[in-house]
């Protein structure tokens, strides 16, 4: 009886420690249940632009005029307007050139309707240069509108060609320029046409100089690149086709000069050989129409091209990137995710400042005032005088004064 006594008393005492354990786990069970609803309620989802598949319709090709300063850009683009008239070919033309005064062709987006070029200079204090890229860079800030634009007309169009600043460097080095032409890029297929001055390249180095640049363009943006020589009813473009293909007769034309300049050009040439390989070169002439047929073909195999194997580079990119903001949504997550768990679910208020703004405010005024006793007993101790003890330092002299001999 004792012992099933003792065995019952021990039951009776261990019973009270397993409820406890029991709703200490279920107040814990509970606890995690509410932060699993909390972090769901966050709804955070990725964002659109990291999507994973990339939406490029086939039409209409974005056709990007580059090219030095004096090339022919802007008489190029009309020529290539003239020809889509001609042909009955679905064209769209944008100018992206805020400082042209005229145009010899119709632009359906112009950068000019947005902003004023010289307004512009005027409010900045801005120079030539520094104008057309702040120009460009505020169209830069409204541009998905333009790429909404376009795909409402998409079904509509062959070829969007788009008319560059004349300062090559503001439009292919520029903030605004890799905006323009990754927005291009990540929605239609889009190509390069480097406007080439045929007359001037016949030097081989200037032509250097202007292979170079393509090499340059090309690298940097990631597209198919169309040497476009212009001005071949001036001089034709053989010369430059040869060097291209044959080393050895660049060499033989570039040894003319022994200066140092020359002697870096038959260096380079070497360099640039691959670079030719795979490089698609027409010529045309802006002013009697020559080679539009070639230039055109030229745009539709590098659309090709864009679609079989840029895109992929393009996806590649598109890919990584969404991988790394779906690595710091995750960190991010997790670290809400043990905030949350270190504070119990509970609201943390955090001090601005704000409240104990007064409180502050006092402290510095006792502070000031302490300061400024300091300061008197300073002066006591350097015997500097206030205005009463001067009034009583006179009284006494004259006192002394009256009883003087």
């Amino acid at each position: 009886m004792d012992a099933g006594n003792g065995s019952g008393d021990a039951k009776l005492d261990n019973t009270p420690t397993q409820m406890d354990s029991d709703s200490g786990a279920q107040a814990k069970d509970k606890e995690k249940e509410e932060l699993t609803e909390k972090m769901n309620k966050l709804h955070i989802e990725g964002s659109s632009s990291g999507s994973g598949s990339s939406n490029i319709r086939r039409k209409p090709v974005i056709i990007l005029v580059v090219g030095m300063a004096g090339s022919g850009k802007t008489t190029l683009m009309h020529r290539l307007v003239c020809h889509t008239h001609l042909k009955d070919i679905r064209g769209y033309v944008m100018n992206l050139d805020p400082a042209v005064m005229t145009l010899p062709y119709a632009a359906n987006i112009d950068v000019r309707d947005t902003v004023k070029y010289k307004e512009v200079m005027k409010q900045f204090n801005l120079g030539p240069n520094g104008g057309i890229l702040t120009s460009l860079n505020l169209f830069a800030t409204k541009f998905d509108e333009v790429i909404s634009v376009i795909e409402k007309r998409a079904d509509q169009l062959d070829y969007v060609l788009v008319d560059t600043p004349g300062q090559i460097e503001i439009f292919t080095w520029s903030a605004s320029g890799a905006i323009i032409t990754e927005a291009f890029a990540s929605t239609f297929p889009t190509v390069v046409a480097y406007v080439v001055d045929t007359p001037r390249s016949e030097d081989p180095t200037t032509f250097m100089s202007n292979m170079l640049y393509a090499c340059s363009i090309l690298y940097k943006t990631r597209l198919p690149l169309i040497l476009t020589f212009n001005k071949v009813d001036v001089a034709a473009h053989q010369f430059a086709l040869e060097w291209m293909e044959d080393f050895e007769a660049f060499q033989t034309a570039a040894s003319s000069d022994q200066s140092y300049t020359s002697t870096l050009t038959q260096s380079l040439s070497l360099v640039l050989d691959e670079f030719y390989n795979n490089l698609k070169s027409v010529g045309v002439s802006a002013v009697s129409g020559v080679g539009m047929e070639a230039f055109f073909n030229a745009v539709e195999a590098s659309a090709e091209e864009y679609m079989e194997t840029y895109k992929a580079d393009l996806d590649k990119r598109r890919e990584e990137k969404q991988r790394l903001e779906e690595d710091r949504r995750r960190e991010s997550m997790d670290k809400l995710r043990r905030d949350m768990e270190k504070s119990g679910g509970e609201t943390v208020v955090l001090s601005t400042g704000l409240k104990n703004k007064e409180a502050s405010k006092s402290m510095m005024d006792e502070e000031d005032e302490e300061g400024e006793d300091e300061e008197m007993d300073d002066d006591d101790d350097l015997g500097i005088y206030t205005e009463e003890e001067d009034a009583i330092d006179e009284d006494e002299d004259e006192e002394i004064d009256r009883f003087g001999f």
